[in-house]
């Protein structure tokens, strides 16, 4: 049995015969200033972040973290389901502090404004299409990515005349 790992999530890899099997393990976090700074920065915002926006929002508040330490963070908060990422069009994750349970978000792509639905008609189809071929044990994610009414709006609005 071996522990690999860094604080807050390791991999547990046992050896069973001649079979790797391999698990996430969740422990402890100690709560650090670079951490506390991270969360401070997303609790502030109902929208997702990238690491690197992160940052920036920790250079102007005086903060003297680094890029690694952010993404370092950050990896560990999502791997112990304390924050929820999505990819954006970049292929940069982004994160966001997000309510416990399952459910789904709605992000303008003009605003970045993130919303949490819950979708009982898609959990309901996951779990048909999952049983019709035959998988077991599924998970899913679903992001619905559009522009927020206050963002339409804007775009609808004419420009005020001088």
């Amino acid at each position: 049995m071996t522990l690999i790992g860094a604080e807050g999530v390791t991999t547990l890899t046992v050896y069973l015969g001649r079979r790797r099997e391999q698990w996430l393990v969740t422990t402890a976090q100690r709560r650090t200033r670079q951490r506390a700074a991270v969360e401070e920065i997303l609790g502030r915002t109902d929208q997702f972040r990238t690491a690197s926006q992160i940052h920036d929002d920790l250079r102007h508040s005086g903060s003297g973290i680094g890029l690694t330490t952010v993404y370092r963070t950050l990896q560990l908060m999502a791997g112990a389901d304390q924050l929820d990422s999505i990819r954006t069009d970049d292929g940069e994750t982004a994160y966001r502090q997000c309510s416990t349970g399952h459910h789904h978000h709605l992000v303008c792509r003009s605003c970045g404004r993130t919303v949490e639905v819950e979708g009982p008609a898609m959990e309901s189809w996951t779990s048909q299409i999952a049983e019709a071929h035959g998988f077991r044990d599924v998970q899913h994610n679903l992001e619905i990515f559009g522009v927020c009414a206050d963002c339409a709006n804007a775009v609808a609005q004419p420009a005020p005349s001088k």
